[in-house]
């Protein structure tokens, strides 16, 4: 099932997703109909808050064979050089944006089959890693833009908020 993908303005994107206490048959199909909304959605990543699930669940294809299952993630190390890469969001349409992120990550997490994972990342899957796990704690990459950045996208943004609030009526 491909879900609906929340966008800007959403309230459960602003929402800090609970941890998963168990992995069962909900959680399970849940993580499953995240990766086939992903694909149909063209992304490299989706949160589980952004198709209106509160929980600390994300999923990220980068095109390496891998699909990444990722609960409960927590984050080990973070690498001292940072790199500026553009960013986009599933849940911020049209909305492309440099964003300055540690240029490597490591991180333990669960996956669905219930094995502990601890993975080093670089490039675009420590990025994927860091924009997914925001989500989690309800921050959206447009979050960390500088003040002149944001400036520039404002516009859009308040007219994504005001789309997402025809939505909720």
């Amino acid at each position: 099932m491909v879900y609906d993908i929340r966008t800007y303005g959403d309230p459960v994107l602003r929402k800090e997703a609970l941890p998963v206490d168990e992995i069962n048959d909900e959680i399970i199909e849940i993580i499953d109909n995240m990766v086939e909304s992903m694909r149909e959605a063209g992304g490299v990543g989706l949160a589980a808050p952004q198709v209106g699930v509160s929980k600390r669940i994300f999923v990220i294809d980068i095109e390496d064979g891998i699909v990444r299952k990722v609960i409960n993630p927590e984050f080990l190390e973070f690498s001292k050089e940072i790199v500026e890469h553009e960013e986009g969001c599933l849940s911020v349409p049209g909305v492309y944006k440099k964003v300055k992120r540690p240029a490597r990550v490591k991180i333990k997490y669960t996956n669905e089959k219930g094995e502990v994972v601890i993975e080093e990342a670089e490039g675009l899957l420590s990025r994927a890693f860091q924009h997914e796990a925001d989500h989690l704690d309800a921050t959206l990459f447009v979050d960390k833009l500088s003040p002149v950045a944001k400036r520039m996208v404002s516009k859009k943004l308040q007219a994504l908020k005001k789309e997402s609030e025809k939505k909720e009526i």
